[in-house]
């Protein structure tokens, strides 16, 4: 199975100039927790909750008109549309994250990829073993 049967393809992305303030006000708007940060379409990054907690509790009196790119994770971790479920379950794994950004040959935004897809649309043992390897220790 190829990632492009499960990955969801309605994603909302950001510029890395968007302020947290807006950033924070569009992921509580959807009900998202990660936003892709995009220039020209091409991922430089990514933006979770996780992010905006973690490193911007130490710094409080600046916050809200800072630029994500500020906080934003990078390098980001990609896959294709076009590689097959278990190889990004295993890049997972791998980098210990639960989300991938899918871009397509030109390196352009064409979905996102959670451990939530695969367990729901592709296999839970799959999805479960990935899950292990993020909390795994190292």
């Amino acid at each position: 199975m190829l990632v492009s049967h499960i990955m969801q393809t309605r994603v909302t992305a950001i510029g890395p100039r968007t302020s947290i303030r807006a950033a924070a006000a569009l992921m509580a708007d959807r009900d998202i927790g990660v936003l892709p940060v995009c220039k020209d379409r091409v991922p430089v990054g990514i933006l979770t909750d996780r992010d905006l907690v973690i490193r911007l509790l130490s710094d409080l009196g600046r916050v809200s008109d800072r630029a994500v790119r500020t906080v934003m994770t990078c390098p980001v971790i990609t896959c294709r549309a076009d590689q097959s479920v278990l190889d990004a379950a295993r890049l997972m794994g791998a980098r210990q994250i639960r989300r991938l950004i899918v871009c397509d040959a030109a390196g352009c935004l064409v979905g996102m990829l959670s451990l939530g897809d695969i367990a729901r649309d592709a296999s839970e043992e799959l999805a479960g073993q990935g899950l292990g390897e993020i909390v795994e220790c190292r």
